[in-house]
């Protein structure tokens, strides 16, 4: 196994160490089939998709012959609006919404994009879709929408709106909602659940409204920024390619509550990813000398100090993917929406280039499913901090 120094800043050309895997990892040498499940039916992502009444706002023109009525009556309406929340929910545990506010590839009778405003939590259990056209789009219809929900369906508004992408309206300050404009600096990568929902929408009610165009690109497109220099604060000395038993990996997400390490996890019931347990999950194991555990440093101050360690660091962002860039021989740290960092460089050889194609052909195997774990040293058995990603690709919207 190949592992190259990890801050490309300061060692102009990084120097190889030979470092024995962790007991409970195994070296990364060839890709393993996987065993893991994913629908393949877009709408049983997730349970709650299904079945869900709509509020129609105009009769589709689609023409359906009779013989077919039947079989598609329980499709979606692609002029319908969705207003749902799941009654057996609590309104007062949903403290954050995924939002999406941008043009879709369907044009109306003027031949203009129709906007679509798209909000739901991380379990689906709220979920609400209205169209606009394009010619009100501003903060006050954002801000109107948002307040909407919660007077249709009786919930609290939220602390906190994720969404995946820049919306135009979050500078201004007095026409936005308060927890969207707070947001506007930073926008978030991990909605997955609206992500999944928006693939499915597009299968089941965009490419089946009369107005839908082949091709048509959204008005905000998914930034890949070119990758910028990783700060101080994030560096290792030393990384190694990895891959756990999807068992094992549970056991290390268990941990991030009972042994208080940095990290996050992924609800992999709730996105409908079913995994066999022995199947080898592949991920990226990073040493640091400053990777100590910050428990008590972090009951006690608000704030993270210029000396605590990259896992901690590390938790205060919204990782959300690394990806092996065998063109410019290093690795991609992925935050937020559009920040990229180059986490790690190495020397281009045929070697190092065949480890991390075959790591980046694990992952896809894996469906995106990869972890990063941080330690004080490659050979310990513990990690300080562990993260569970997942590589998703974008909505086609």
């Amino acid at each position: 196994m190949a592992g190259l120094s990890l801050n490309p800043t300061k060692i102009t050309t990084p120097r190889p160490h030979s470092c024995k895997p962790i007991c409970r990892f195994n070296s990364l040498i060839n890709p393993t089939k996987t065993q893991l499940k994913f629908p393949t039916n877009p709408s049983k992502i997730h349970p709650k998709l299904l079945h869900i009444p709509h509020s129609s706002v105009s009769e589709s023109s689609v023409s359906v012959p009779k013989e077919e009525e039947v079989a598609d009556e329980e499709d979606d309406d692609p002029n319908a609006e969705m207003s749902y929340f799941d009654r057996e929910t609590d309104p007062e545990s949903i403290s954050e919404w995924e939002l999406d506010f941008c043009s879709r590839p369907i044009l109306d009778i003027r031949g203009k994009k129709i906007w679509e405003f798209v909000v739901c939590d991380s379990s689906l259990s709220l979920q609400y879709t209205k169209y606009f056209p394009n010619n009100v789009i501003n903060s006050v219809t954002l801000k109107n929408a948002i307040e909407s929900i919660s007077d249709e369906l009786d919930v609290p508004l939220p602390e906190k709106i994720r969404f995946f992408r820049w919306i135009l309206m979050v500078t201004d300050a007095d026409n936005c909602h308060k927890s969207l404009y707070r947001a506007r600096d930073k926008a978030y990568s991990k909605c997955l659940s609206l992500m999944l929902w928006l693939e499915e929408r597009y299968e089941t009610v965009y490419t089946r409204h009369p107005g839908f165009q082949q091709g048509i690109k959204p008005l905000f497109t998914l930034d890949n920024p070119f990758p910028m220099q990783l700060p101080e604060n994030l560096f290792g000395e030393k990384w190694a390619f990895v891959q756990l038993p999807f068992s094992a990996v549970q056991e290390e997400v268990s941990s991030l509550e009972t042994r208080l390490v940095f990290g996050a996890s992924l609800d992999l019931d709730l996105l409908g990813i079913e995994v066999d347990a022995n199947t080898l999950i592949p991920g990226l194991a990073v040493a640091s000398s400053r990777a100590k555990p910050l428990a008590e440093f972090r009951a006690q101050n608000e704030k993270l100090h210029l000396c605590a360690p990259p896992a901690a660091w590390m938790n205060g962002l919204e990782v959300c993917s690394i990806e092996a860039d065998t063109a410019r021989a290093c690795l991609i740290l992925s935050v937020g929406i559009s920040t990229r960092y180059v986490y790690a460089t190495y020397k281009k050889t045929p070697v190092t280039t065949s480890e991390a194609e075959a790591w980046e052909a694990a992952k896809k195997a894996c469906g995106g499913l990869h972890f990063l774990a941080i330690q004080d040293d490659l050979n310990s058995d513990d990690c300080v901090g562990f993260w569970l990603l997942l590589d998703l690709p974008p909505p086609r919207v």
